[in-house]
């Protein structure tokens, strides 16, 4: 991963998703700070160590200092390691790019004293890493990528009590990265909806290839990795080519609409090719 480009990569994902760097936008409440939010008089139990005497020469009346608070940015990432995850047929595995998507947003998340929680969706063992930085944050999510995805036909609990269980566990405001290839239906956009009235959305997308239209290669036995449904598919017939094409892109469609709809930033990247530009690309 070139270091400029992810050195790149952290303002445009800050400014893109959150608005602004850690610092320079103001935080909700009030609490110990630099940053000046109202003067007002004192009251019997404030600490007088924040009375202004400015104030009180000028009107004779004690005031106290109520500041802004100086408050880091969290980032969770919900992580997709259910088994659809190890499907590729291109230059990787759709998991070796998450894995790439998750260590980028980790690196970047944990800079200037943020935070970086993560929480694991599609196996039947659930990981929560609660959020902290620096560099345990980062050897935390390397140790638990490198547990791979759940095995073929033991699909766990999908995007949507993820996202209902991010909603408890999720403090405060702050920006969520989703990290998956959405497969099945997309059952999640209220719950998703419901996190974003807090949060800002960061979904990235990974697609392959050969989920996007069939190869003319003649038969074929296809296994769901979630399931383990097997099933026999002749592609010399163009009409099983034309079907399996409409209803792979109706299924992106319905994808797109929900994260739409939740106002979610939406970055699609592929197993072909260069992801990490893409995905640099996409935050512009």
């Amino acid at each position: 991963m070139p270091p400029d480009l992810i050195d790149a990569l952290e303002v445009r994902l800050q400014r893109r998703v959150s608005g602004a760097l850690p610092g320079e936008h103001r935080s909700p409440g009030v609490g110990a700070g630099v940053e000046l939010s109202q003067l007002r008089a004192y009251q019997p139990g404030d600490d007088v160590r924040q009375l202004d005497p400015a104030a009180f020469a000028r009107t004779r009346i004690p005031h106290v200092r109520v500041q802004v608070p100086e408050r880091a940015l969290t980032t969770w990432i919900v992580l997709d390691v259910s088994p659809s995850m190890a499907f590729g047929t291109a230059d990787r595995l759709k998991s070796d790019v998450a894995e790439g998507v998750a260590t980028v947003v980790g690196r970047l998340a944990t800079r200037r004293s943020n935070r970086v929680g993560v929480l694991t969706t599609g196996s039947a063992r659930e990981h929560v890493l609660a959020p902290h930085g620096g560099r345990g944050a980062l050897l935390s999510l390397r140790r638990l990528l490198a547990e791979g995805v759940a095995p073929d036909g033991r699909p766990g609990p999908g995007l949507k009590l993820a996202f209902a269980r991010l909603g408890r566990l999720s403090r405060g405001s702050g920006l969520i990265v989703i990290v998956s290839d959405f497969h099945g239906p997309p059952d999640w956009g209220k719950d998703l909806r419901a996190l974003a009235h807090r949060h800002d959305i960061l979904a990235c997308e990974i697609r392959d290839p050969r989920e996007d239209a069939l190869p003319d290669v003649g038969h074929l036995w296809l296994v769901d990795p979630e399931t383990g449904a097997e099933r026999h598919v002749d592609t010399a017939r163009s009409r099983v080519r034309e079907a399996y094409a409409a209803a792979a892109a109706e299924g992106r469609a319905a994808v797109a609409a929900e994260l739409r709809h939740a106002r979610a930033q939406h970055v699609v990247v592929s197993t072909q090719g260069d992801w990490l530009r893409r995905f640099g690309e996409a935050l512009r």
